[in-house]
């Protein structure tokens, strides 16, 4: 049935066209404009606004992005289902929050779908920091953390240096991790309905928790570099985001290392729509690059975070996140409120690692370990269409015709073989098909064995769907 219904754009901001889709989206959100109702047709609509055609043609293609209605010629437009406030679902929202990983790995598989920090044998040496730790702490231990140690936040300072650069100490915050510390940075700089900006294919699990707290995803494009700041604009002066999450060295799971030209540009964009940049360096400090983070250039509105778990221990999951000036007290509260605060343990053990020097020293032996196993895996691999960085413990593997990513995933676990499909990585609602796979070789400590699995990929693009498809 067709609703009468009429956009509320007078006190509305930007071109005529967004207000109309802003108050459609936001009255789809009360549940004035229910699931599956039909939109006024676009002339009808055009004639009570006084408007052009092409006008409401422009607002209704921009529901259409946003993943607000559907809608083809000749049937028109219609509220998604699953989207209004009013509706009786358990879970009003239709996003994939599990994504395509099982929460328990079943067992007896080879894991490539993890890129933890490899075993170098770290785990002797953090146990005897630990163990220092509760000795010597013991109030500290029973009770809750309510302090911030200046060595919390120097470790950090040093944690998240680039060359010369290192920020202020006063702007560190120390986390749990750097996902815990991404959706901290979200909870405060955004609210409900809000926009955050993120790639198509991106660490798509901080999409997601910002979902659940009732934030949206606005979808940037990019290329085999990285987000293209053409097209960060016009999400930008479209859409209207908070902030926009970046991975700048080391994107996950293209490897993308984004231009220096092209962190500036998206710098001068940010400031220009007051979008706040979360820059996520977790990779990036294993590629150590010469290219000035986006903190460096622009640190009025850039979180940058980074942490242990890729390149140290992901069991400790220390990480710290250096502010924009000012906000640093208001990311260590909305972190306590998110997360429910710091343990002391993990923050005394991961500044230690640091500021004894221990955390540079297996991060230099963890890198070595993938750079060797990135070799086996390149020469398997070679004559195959994939990109890779000889201190990333992942390649990103363009899959064959015929083979389809979730068919390729399928038939490695079916050889006990985990891996990532594309649809792992997707941050939004997408009908772009990559052909791709992420294989992570970092889980382990037998090479032999990692070769073995490697191997068995390779068998498998060789042989193609069909021979899988006739095994099984």
């Amino acid at each position: 049935m067709v609703t009468n219904w009429i956009p509320e754009i007078e006190h509305r901001k930007g071109p005529l066209y967004i207000r109309i889709a802003d108050s459609a989206e936001a009255d789809i959100k009360i549940g004035k404009l229910a699931a599956e109702a039909k939109l006024p047709p676009q002339r009808d609509l055009a004639y009570d606004l006084g408007v052009t055609i092409g006008t409401i043609t422009r607002a209704y293609a921009l529901l259409r992005e946003r993943g607000l209605v559907n809608g083809e010629v000749g049937r028109g437009t219609y509220v998604q289902p699953g989207l209004a406030s009013n509706q009786n679902s358990k879970d009003p929202i239709t996003a994939n929050f599990g994504g395509t990983r099982s929460m328990s790995p079943p067992p007896g598989k080879l894991r490539f779908d993890t890129t933890a920090a490899a075993d170098v044998g770290q785990s002797s040496a953090i146990g005897q920091l630990m163990m220092e730790i509760a000795t010597n702490n013991p109030r500290e231990i029973a009770s809750y953390t309510r302090i911030l140690s200046p060595d919390w936040q120097e470790a950090g300072r040093r944690w998240l240096a680039k060359g010369d650069w290192a920020p202020d100490a006063a702007s560190i915050v120390p986390q749990l991790g750097v996902h815990a510390a991404i959706t901290a940075i979200i909870a405060a700089v955004s609210g409900p309905g809000d926009r955050i900006v993120s790639e198509h294919l991106t660490y798509s699990q901080v999409a997601r928790s910002a979902m659940l707290t009732g934030r949206q995803i606005a979808l940037v494009d990019s290329d085999e570099n990285g987000i293209l700041p053409e097209d960060f604009e016009r999400v930008c002066a479209r859409e209207h985001p908070k902030a926009a999450f970046i991975i700048s060295s080391g994107q996950n799971p293209t490897l993308a290392v984004l231009p220096e030209n092209r962190r500036r540009e998206i710098a001068d964009i940010a400031r220009k729509y007051n979008v706040w940049l979360i820059e996520d360096y977790i990779y990036g400090g294993m590629i150590d690059d010469d290219i000035p983070l986006l903190a460096q250039i622009a640190p009025d509105r850039t979180f940058l975070a980074n942490g242990l778990s890729k390149s140290v221990a992901a069991g400790v999951r220390g990480a710290w996140v250096a502010c924009p000036v000012h906000f640093a007290q208001r990311i260590r509260v909305t972190q306590k409120l998110v997360t429910g605060g710091l343990p002391f343990v993990l923050a005394e053990l991961a500044s230690r690692l640091v500021l004894s020097g221990l955390a540079h020293e297996i991060r230099g032996k963890v890198i070595g370990e993938i750079a060797a196993r990135a070799a086996i895996a390149r020469r398997i691999f070679a004559g195959h269409d994939f990109r890779s960085h000889p201190n990333m413990p992942f390649l990103w593997l363009k899959l064959p015709e015929p083979w389809l990513s979730g068919t390729f995933k399928q038939a490695a676990f079916d050889e006990g073989i985990l891996i990532d499909d594309e649809d792992e990585f997707k941050a939004g609602r997408s009908d772009r098909v990559y052909h791709h796979v992420r294989v992570g070789f970092s889980e382990g400590t037998n090479r032999a064995l990692i070769e073995e699995g490697l191997a068995t990929l390779r068998r498998l693009l060789d042989d193609g769907p069909s021979a899988y498809v006739g095994v099984s």
